[in-house]
């Protein structure tokens, strides 16, 4: 099978990033072209993604003839790039969020909604070790999932994150939430160590979301993708049981509560020599999740991107469902904005259900 070919608009430092996750799949991922806004800037992005540059989006549809094409713009253009490359009669993959006030949502709704031709770039699920829980959760392991609880990362990707568990879809939701600033040192950012281990005021948000079939409760604090002194957390409740990272218990029989762990298979530790990369996950002897992606030494970040990138090919070409839907990504912004308004003013706020709401 030919690999899927996409182009990507933007040269920060998000598209770099997935044309290098691309460039070592190249029996799956073909990037064909980047779009670029400035003359000056096409050498350069041209020779970091090792792919010709354009000037116009439509000069690359016609040129590359891209299966899809991929926007990682700030959100301020980002709505207006998706419509116009709908236009030219291409799939998009569109970066989170798709917009980003609930205007700009509904705006882009109304004109490329109908059209199904937008994909969103949510990548948090497709980590291994959400993907394994979620397994379980479908399996039915700890019963009918009833809430969600996310520390880990922020707005609309822990809104998704909570949203997938819960299987909720586009109803209204009502969200209460509040800041607290205390001290926290930053020895890291994205740009690596701060070498600073001076205190400064950080921010956590605590929010509670009702979906009225489910809740979650958001606890992000400031820099928390980064910063390892705040632990990574998830839990799942359901009707039989719960999942704390990657501890279960729940009832498996009459008095019988039990006790059981997901566990990773790692290849490349003491004389294990089949290089480095994750290999599965297991859970009571049975595998629940396997690397699609083994041999290439991606970390699950890599591993994730790679998934959606690969899945909205398929889809792309009629050889797969859609991975997730611009609805999706769009209910997940609303949430988010949500949260945000409800911490900023101290209020309760119940979102409305909007137009995309029927095809959640």
């Amino acid at each position: 099978m030919a690999p899927y070919k996409f182009a990507v608009i933007g040269n920060a430092w998000r598209a770099r990033l997935i044309a290098d996750i691309a460039r070592r799949l190249p029996d799956e991922l073909e990037v064909v072209g980047v779009v670029v806004r400035r003359p000056e800037a096409a050498t350069e992005a041209a020779q970091a993604m090792g792919t010709r540059a354009f000037l116009s989006v439509e000069e690359m549809v016609e040129a590359a003839g891209p299966d899809f094409v991929v926007t990682a713009v700030p959100r301020s253009i980002n709505p207006g790039l998706v419509e116009a490359i709908v236009d030219l009669g291409c799939p998009v993959l569109t970066e989170t969020p798709p917009a980003g006030p609930l205007d700009e949502l509904r705006a882009l709704w109304a004109k490329v909604g109908d059209r199904r031709m937008v994909q969103v770039a949510e990548q948090y699920l497709l980590y291994p070790n959400h993907a394994a829980r979620l397994q379980l959760v479908r399996q039915g392991v700890i019963g009918r999932p009833t809430s969600v609880q996310v520390s880990s990362t922020h707005g609309y990707h822990a809104v998704s994150i909570m949203r997938g568990f819960l299987g909720a879809g586009g109803g209204p939701a009502t969200v209460r939430a509040s800041v607290f600033e205390a001290p926290l040192v930053g020895p890291l950012t994205r740009e690596g160590w701060t070498d600073d281990d001076t205190a400064t005021p950080a921010r956590t948000t605590l929010a509670t979301i009702d979906f009225g079939d489910g809740s979650g409760l958001y606890d992000f604090t400031d820099n928390q993708w980064h910063n390892q002194l705040r632990m990574r957390r998830l839990v799942v409740r359901g009707s039989l049981g719960e999942i704390v990272d990657d501890s279960v218990v729940r009832l498996a029989g009459p008095r019988a509560i039990v006790h059981s762990s997901l566990h990773r298979y790692q290849l490349g530790y003491d004389l294990n020599l089949d290089g480095y990369d994750t290999e599965h996950i297991s859970f009571d002897g049975e595998v629940v999740y396997r690397n699609p992606f083994l041999s290439h030494r991606f970390m699950d970040e890599d591993i994730a991107i790679a998934g959606s990138l690969v899945a909205t090919g398929a889809w792309s070409r009629d050889e797969g469902p859609p991975p997730y839907p611009l609805a999706d990504g769009c209910q997940d912004q609303l949430v988010s904005l949500a949260i945000e308004e409800a911490a900023a003013s101290g209020l309760s706020v119940t979102t409305s259900a909007e137009a995309w709401s029927g095809q959640l």
